[in-house]
């Protein structure tokens, strides 16, 4: 198992820790989506996640400070959710999927 992989793997099991169960891989080993428009990549020995047309990175490489923060905004961007998402929704899942989240 690589690096990569085996760090995705500790930052999943993180986030399934911290109630986010919805986080899947998406098949390069290196990648997981949170939730559709949140998606986080260990890149260079960091964290990077993007939340639409946003890049943002953890500071560290500790998979459960990771976690906490990717969590916490999850929620967020949940109970809020932005005005980029419902675009990317349609985009992701087709126009007939229409408010289904």
């Amino acid at each position: 198992m690589s690096e990569s992989r085996a760090v995705t793997e500790k930052l999943r099991a993180e986030l399934h820790g911290l109630g986010v169960t919805t986080s899947y891989e998406i098949g390069d080993g290196v990648t997981l989506s949170v939730w559709i428009g949140l998606v986080v990549r260990y890149r260079d020995g960091f964290y990077r996640w993007r939340e639409g047309p946003v890049k943002r990175r953890h500071l560290g490489t500790d998979p459960a400070g990771c976690a906490l923060r990717v969590a916490r905004r999850s929620k967020e961007l949940q109970a809020d959710i932005p005005s980029w998402w419902e675009e990317l929704v349609r985009d992701s899942r087709g126009r007939p999927a229409g408010d289904y989240p």
